[in-house]
């Protein structure tokens, strides 16, 4: 299934299920197709993750009933061609955001791109030892091979497909990141690596916008980014949920971001150290993890401006394009 958050013109915004290229009010056609169905929890999709087993089964009874007969009369004033609606993030506020870094090319080659900019000679050194024997010397640190390392970003700061992104006012080096990631949709708390597949509800595309200055700045104090990730627009989600029986692999799915339709990264998702049931485990030691939950995986390797030492600018379009998830396209705007 194909799951997202919709609205017409200035109605608030609903839970909807893609069928070829129209939506479907989640809760109106429930309504009138399922009796004895509280149509009202599933108004809005986290509503739907959190009704547990019996909302997804309920929306999945639905998208068959309307696979059959998409154009039956009792569904006509629920649904909308998908290119005249306003699409959000499919969950507008996520209960928690976690990003991880699990993409080793992408850590070596941001490490050399930051000596480069703050250690010049450092980086010399770095480039003429890959020459020499292939690798760099900068390496990732042992505990990065160990643990899914990740930090949390603000849930406020969601937005979704053709949102601008605004440019903080306080930087002068705004960056993308090309990730995907995971929805929780179960409760758990210590769980194991075989159960953890069972709690991912579906995929979306991530972009993890970076104001890079700012972070560099942070960062030189050991503890990690905060206002260097953390402003408004600033975590750009969608277009859709898409369950895992529709993505099937999601460790061989291609990635491609571009800038202006001219293509600056491409990578695979073959590339991570640690699989999001990995992440899901790891996480949930002596910790409950809830419906709604978020977890990003982390940049491709050369998914970013920094890796390739390229930056944007206002008025750019990014567009993140992930296998079987889709298109997540952006403008940036001003402050």
């Amino acid at each position: 299934m194909k799951l997202c958050t919709y609205s017409l013109g200035d109605d608030q915004p609903r839970a909807g299920i893609k069928i070829d290229t129209q939506i479907f009010d989640i809760a109106a056609c429930l309504n009138v197709s399922q009796a004895g169905v509280d149509s009202s929890r599933y108004e809005a999709l986290i509503d739907v993750l959190r009704a547990g087993p019996q909302g997804l089964q309920s929306v999945r009874r639905l998208e068959e009933l309307l696979h059959r007969d998409v154009h039956a009369e009792q569904f006509r004033a629920y649904r909308h061609e998908s290119a005249k609606i306003k699409l959000w993030a499919p969950v507008p506020r996520p209960n928690t955001i976690r990003d991880f870094m699990v993409f080793e090319e992408h850590l070596i080659n941001s490490t050399h791109a930051v000596a480069k900019r703050l250690y010049p000679p450092l980086a010399w050194v770095n480039q003429v030892t890959r020459a020499i024997t292939g690798k760099f010397l900068l390496r990732p640190p042992k505990a990065w091979y160990e643990l899914p390392i990740y930090y949390k970003g603000s849930p406020d700061t969601v937005v979704g497909p053709e949102h601008p992104i605004v440019w903080p006012s306080y930087s002068n080096d705004l960056d993308y990141e090309l990730e995907f990631g995971v929805y929780l949709w179960k409760t758990g708390k210590d769980i194991t690596k075989q159960d953890a597949k069972s709690h991912i509800a579906g995929y979306t595309i991530f972009n993890d916008v970076s104001a890079r200055d700012t972070q560099f700045r942070e960062m030189a104090g050991r503890l990690g980014p905060a206002k260097g990730k953390d402003f408004d627009t600033g975590n750009v989600m969608g277009p859709y949920l898409v369950t895992p029986d529709e993505v099937g692999d999601a460790y061989s799915l291609e990635m491609r971001a571009t800038v202006n339709g001219e293509q600056w990264s491409r990578g695979n998702s073959c590339g991570m150290r640690f699989s999001f049931e990995e992440m899901i485990s790891y996480v949930s030691q002596a910790e409950t993890l809830h419906p709604g939950d978020f977890f990003g995986s982390g940049t491709v390797g050369n998914g970013c401006g920094l890796e390739l030492g390229r930056h944007l600018k206002r008025g750019d379009r990014i567009t993140l394009e992930v296998e079987k998830l889709g298109q997540l396209s952006n403008p940036i705007v001003g402050a």
